[in-house]
C-alpha cells in the first residue's frame, strides 16, 4: 500500500497536527515504508503460536484480594481540605 500527499493532508487533519506542505512528501514516504514492514510482518505463519506477554515464562504473583479500609483513616484524612465524620466533603458538581 502506497501513502500519498492527499492521504498524509487527511491523517494530519484527523490527528490535529500541522504538517508543513514541504514535509507530506517525505512523510508520505515514511508511512509508506512503516505500512510495507507490517505486510511483511503479515506474510509470517503464526499459525499455533500461543500469545505472550514475556519471553520468559512466568507465574503472577498476585496479592490476596481483600477488602480493607486502609486502617488510617486519621492519616489519610489528615491532608483533606474539608472533612465530615470520617469523610472527605467535596463540592457539589452536578446541578
Amino acid at each position: 500500500m502506497s501513502i500519498d500527499k492527499n492521504t498524509v493532508t487527511k491523517i494530519a487533519r484527523l490527528a490535529r497536527i500541522k504538517v508543513e506542505e514541504s514535509e507530506k512528501d517525505k512523510l508520505a514516504a515514511e508511512l509508506s515504508n512503516i505500512l510495507k514492514m507490517i505486510e511483511e510482518l503479515d506474510a509470517v505463519n503464526t499459525e499455533g503460536v500461543e500469545p505472550l506477554t514475556s519471553v520468559v515464562q512466568m507465574q503472577m504473583h498476585a496479592r490476596e484480594d481483600v477488602v480493607t479500609d486502609g486502617g488510617i483513616p486519621e492519616k489519610i484524612l489528615a491532608n483533606a481540605p474539608e472533612k465530615t465524620a470520617g469523610f472527605f466533603v467535596v463540592p457539589k458538581v452536578v446541578e
